[in-house]
């Protein structure tokens, strides 16, 4: 059954270019991979350093064991600590109706 991750992001002031970038990068990479089914970056109108990312995958497990661990994610991760404010907020959804 496919899953759907919700992540909210806080960018630090100066970050946000680097952040898009970075991010842009996964998401161009990450549309090739078997399992993706849909991702969508979406940003606040009222706060143009807020971002919220809406990812859906076939299979978490195989999103933990394999996609988390993809080579073009490595810069994306390791640089999250110095572009965001505090941690990201994750939350996991499955399909009721499509």
């Amino acid at each position: 059954m496919s899953v759907t991750y919700v992540i909210e992001f806080d960018v630090r002031e100066g970050q946000r270019e680097t952040f898009l970038k970075l991010l842009g990068d996964v998401l161009s990479n990450m549309k090739h991979e078997e399992t993706y089914r849909a991702a969508a970056l979406h940003v606040s109108p009222d706060n143009p350093s807020r971002f919220l990312l809406v990812e859906t995958w076939a299979d978490h497990q195989e999103v933990l064991d394999v996609q988390l661990h993809r080579p073009y994610r490595r810069e994306w991760h390791a640089a999250l600590p110095e572009l965001l404010e505090g941690p990201r907020r994750i939350s996991m959804w499955s399909p009721v109706y499509t």
